[in-house]
């Protein structure tokens, strides 16, 4: 048994450090306390749920609560753990606090600091403006035309019928499902590209590029803000002046002498930019209507805008050490305004006619021409959206005259508008567009169908179907040749369309080496006249193998089946060459109805699914001969 004055002062000693652990407590408490303040004290350890350990006896209690406090934690346990560690940690942290108070309140002050000289100096640009003078520059002549003005806001019509057929989803841009996928995946992108869409007129490319935007905003991933804005303009309409005295695109600068600017910066002899579209498509998308006329040095400057995502301003008049200059127009002077946006081009010309510098910096997306069922679908479409009832035959009869979406609207809006104008004063009657009214409106416009080919099911010599295209639209080109043993052999004349163009007569020389190659005559012993029906120019040497056809069988006196196409450049060795545009040219052939197009075999993979079409890729002339001949009797001679 220890003795008890051993046990006395050991009990002693423990006392003396409790007291003195519990006054270090007190300490740090006081000091949390003056950093917090009192209010926001209590309301820490309120959140932290602390109140009940801050009075305890227990310093390991009342020690956990400072830590509560102090690290905003209530899941820190109670801990009995070494005393001098715990309270060197938190004075640890309570200094860090403190510090970053201290530079958080040097900050601020720095920031008021700056507001008040901000402050001082808009305040000294208002002093100026009154000791200008309160006179207003109005007087009772513009006070009038402003009332006029604003008489004629609160005047306004209702949308109008083209407005209200408009598409307003994806879903309703009929025809277009590959294309529009192409361009939401390019625009939605976490890394948006620019982009240029080809195609005809009126196949919804300046609605899908709205619609884009409007769906990269609610990707997650999107660079897009919700406020992005889609500035939209057409390249057609784009003026300015090389001297830059008027730019909408990029913007410009007014000099205070030559060029207006206002009066109050002109008085002080300070220039006035302008910022253009393109700083307000900053953040968002500017879509350019017909890219490909727009005037090509200005393309260049755009160009140069894209790499630079930035606009800048110059003047001769600048003077940055000018206290009179606005702070504004000191930072686009000397920074530039932002121009950080996505590019979006519309064309109906085709990729090569485009300057070859956008190209190369946009991805491209080509947009299809519309179908005679597409043509039907847009029409119903719209039927349902102005409520009204249609005969059965209407959107066939359209679809014969147009393959523009816009141009088949506006039709069915004609014939509506018609409808409307003969039942104004009856109340309460269904609307219904006849085929009459519509026909009515067709002959408004003085339009004639589309496809002007008869397709025929009866054989004929010397008439055949070769394929086209103009622009981003295929064509089938009615071929007819008539051939008459020449007066003295050798010395047959030719006689071709003069509008037909050089590639087409080209294209005729070849057809005289392979036709005696094939059948042993000299195209020299006929009379050959060569029509291409409609005067039209044959662009390219495409329509060779259909020439070629038509004039062997105007010779041999054989007939030629009338539902089928063909296409492709006749090499003088009895072969036929690839050509271009095989996709619009199907969609050609499918809009008159034919049955089968010829194509060369090294197309094959360009073909694109067509439905009621048999595509058939053929190799030499032989070959596609035998394939339009329609008795086998003929077959077999000319093989041979």
């Amino acid at each position: 048994m220890k003795p008890f004055w051993l046990q006395f002062f050991k009990k002693k000693e423990n006392n003396e450090k409790t007291d003195q652990r519990l006054k270090i407590v007190k300490a740090l408490y006081k000091k949390v306390a003056d950093f917090y303040g009192r209010d926001k004290f209590i309301l820490k350890a309120c959140r932290v749920d602390v109140l009940d350990l801050i009075g305890s006896d227990s310093i390991k209690e009342r020690l956990t609560a400072l830590e509560r406090i102090i690290g905003d934690d209530p899941s820190i346990e109670i801990d009995g753990s070494n005393f001098e560690e715990r309270v060197l940690k938190l004075e640890n942290e309570l200094a860090d606090l403190m510090a970053e108070r201290s530079v958080e309140k040097d900050l601020e002050e720095q920031i008021a600091v700056r507001m008040e000289k901000r402050q001082r100096e808009y305040i000294k640009e208002i002093k100026k403006e009154i000791v200008k003078g309160d006179q207003s520059v109005d007087n009772a002549q513009t006070l009038r035309k402003l009332a006029q003005l604003e008489r004629l806001e609160t005047r306004s019509l209702n949308r109008s019928t083209l407005d209200l057929v408009r598409p307003r989803s994806f879903k309703e841009l009929v025809g277009q499902k590959i294309a529009v996928k192409a361009l939401v995946s390019k625009i939605a992108s976490p890394y948006p590209q620019h982009v240029i869409l080809y195609g005809p007129p009126g196949v919804g490319k300046t609605t899908a590029a709205r619609l884009a935007l409007e769906e990269a905003k609610k990707r997650n991933n999107t660079p897009f803000y919700q406020d992005s804005k889609f500035i939209e303009v057409d390249g057609t309409t784009l003026r300015w002046d090389p001297r830059e005295v008027t730019n909408p695109l990029l913007g410009s600068v007014h000099d205070p002498i030559y060029q207006g600017a206002k009066r109050n910066l002109a008085d002080g002899g300070v220039p006035e930019p302008k910022i253009g579209l393109v700083t307000e498509a900053h953040g968002g998308v500017l879509f350019i209507d017909e890219i490909g006329e727009l005037d090509p040095m200005l393309q260049n400057k755009l160009l140069k805008v894209m790499e630079d995502k930035r606009i800048m301003f110059e003047s001769s008049y600048f003077d940055e050490n000018d206290d009179n200059i606005p702070l504004y127009i000191k930072k686009l002077f000397k920074k530039g305004a932002p121009a950080d946006f996505m590019l979006i081009g519309a064309t109906t010309r085709s990729p090569q006619a485009i300057n070859p510098a956008f190209r190369s910096r946009c991805a491209e997306v080509f947009f299809n021409p519309l179908s005679r069922q597409d043509i039907q679908m847009i029409v119903a479409n719209a039927v349902g959206k102005l409520k009204v009832k249609i005969e059965e035959e209407v959107p066939r009869i359209i679809s014969n005259y147009t393959i523009e979406g816009r141009t088949a609207i506006n039709l069915l809006l004609d014939a509506y508008s018609l409808v409307l104008y003969e039942n104004d004063n009856q109340e309460k009657t269904e609307l219904v567009i006849t085929k009459e009214k519509l026909y009515e409106a067709l002959q408004n416009r003085r339009m004639t169908p589309y496809n002007s080919v008869k397709v025929d099911e009866k054989a004929q010599v010397g008439r055949i179907f070769g394929m086209g295209v103009k622009g981003f639209l295929g064509t089938v080109i009615e071929i007819e040749a008539v051939a008459f043993l020449a007066d003295e052999k050798g010395n047959g004349r030719l006689r071709f369309n003069e509008t037909a163009g050089s590639m087409a007569k080209d294209s005729l020389f070849n057809a005289a080496a392979v036709l005696r190659k094939i059948t042993g005559k000299n195209m020299n012993d006929y009379d050959l006249h060569v029509n291409i029906v409609g005067g039209g120019n044959v662009d390219g040497p495409s329509a060779g193998i259909a020439m070629l056809l038509a004039i062997i069988s105007a010779i041999e006196e054989i007939p030629l089946r009338q539902d089928i196409a063909v296409t492709g450049e006749v090499s003088i060795q009895g072969k036929i060459k690839p050509v271009g545009s095989i996709r619009e040219k199907l969609h050609a052939a499918e809009q008159v109805g034919l049955k089968e197009v010829l194509i060369p075999v090294d197309n094959t993979n360009d073909i694109c699914h067509q439905s009621g079409i048999k595509i058939t890729p053929v190799t030499t002339v032989v070959e596609a001969l035998n394939k339009v001949l329609v008795s086998d009797k003929h077959k077999i001679s000319i093989a041979k």
